[in-house]
């Protein structure tokens, strides 16, 4: 069987096995209760969890768990104002966007470029100026910046840029202007004190998801290792990671400030990190937010060591604290 093939034969399974969605508006005084059933894979916990994210609800509480095949997620969520949710078009949004391959729907966490956009990634040393350095070189050489998300953290930044030329209102297709704008925006982000090269890549249009790919951008800068230079004495969130003794998990718990998107976060740490959440529930009252995870590694194991639980406990607590730094551009054409 070719890859062709596989990829066709997963396609059916999914059709075939396709999400479940019930929602009770009865269950809860204060929340809609979201029931979603899928096929237990590495990403169907995030899939669901960035659905609802990406639809602006607060998800107040949480369980997971999996049984055989199939992994059962009950969601308490309201909308901004703490309101039950009666709108039955969002509920409709839900069932398509889990059905669909994409797993994305219509808000500021999905981005489609259109043939008309350019992509732009940054990943770079932090200091003060750099957004507006990076800004300059953009107006310099005539980009239309359409829409960009920034983040630091730990001395890191990353972002993402979507820009046009300012003459045509389309996407540059000149590679010399684009070979230039590369080369510019890396003597910004360039830093002869740090010796972690920066990244710049300009791509072709494609659909992404603007804040899971900034959470690959910074872990993949290791934002999640604090320089001592960093460390200043603040209140982190509270992450422990500890074995289940005759169960074959790890257990990670986290306690912090709650704030909009916190679950998204945690989980699309944890399955970059490439670890299956088995089990899970999340707690949250008008202040604090706890969460506890039941995981395994992707090839069937717990966590094998100290340093391994050490990582976890840091990337845990990065994937909290990051988009409390986070910047949002939106300039109309």
């Amino acid at each position: 069987m070719d890859d062709h093939d596989v990829d066709a034969y997963a396609k059916l399974l999914r059709r075939v096995n396709s999400p479940r969605v019930v929602v009770d508006n009865d269950a809860c005084e204060h929340a809609t209760v979201i029931q979603v059933d899928t096929v237990k894979r590495q990403v169907a916990l995030l899939e669901v969890v960035q659905v609802l994210t990406d639809l602006n609800l607060a998800i107040t509480k949480a369980y997971m768990s999996s049984d055989g095949v199939w992994f059962m997620n009950v969601f308490y969520v309201t909308d901004d104002h703490g309101n039950k949710i009666r709108d039955e078009g969002i509920f409709n949004c839900i069932e398509k966007a889990l059905e669909s391959d994409a797993c994305m729907v219509n808000s500021t966490g999905k981005i489609l470029l259109s043939k008309d956009h350019n992509l732009i990634e940054l990943t770079g040393t932090d200091r003060p100026g750099l957004l507006s350095e990076v800004c300059a070189v953009l107006t310099d050489l005539r980009c239309n910046v359409v829409s960009a998300e920034i983040w630091a953290h730990n001395a890191r930044a990353a972002a993402v840029i979507h820009i046009t030329d300012q003459s045509t209102g389309a996407a540059i297709e000149d590679p010399r202007k684009l070979s230039l704008i590369k080369k510019l925006l890396y003597n910004v982000l360039k830093d002869h004190g740090d010796f972690r090269t920066p990244i710049v890549s300009i791509s072709a249009p494609g659909e992404i998801h603007t804040g899971r790919r900034l959470h690959q951008m910074m872990f993949a800068a290791r934002d999640f290792e604090r320089p001592d230079s960093e460390i200043d004495g603040s209140v982190r969130p509270d992450v422990t990671v500890l074995d289940c003794p005759g169960r074959d998990y790890t257990v990670v718990t986290a306690t912090s400030i709650d704030r909009p998107k916190l679950l998204f976060d945690t989980v699309c740490t944890l399955t970059d990190m490439q670890y299956l959440v088995f089990h899970g529930a999340v707690v949250t009252d008008s202040k604090k937010a706890y969460q506890e995870y039941y995981i395994r590694h992707v090839d069937g194991f717990p966590t094998s060591s100290e340093a391994e639980r050490q990582r976890v406990i840091e990337c845990i607590q990065a994937a909290i604290e990051r988009r409390a730094s986070e910047v949002l551009l939106y300039l109309l054409l």
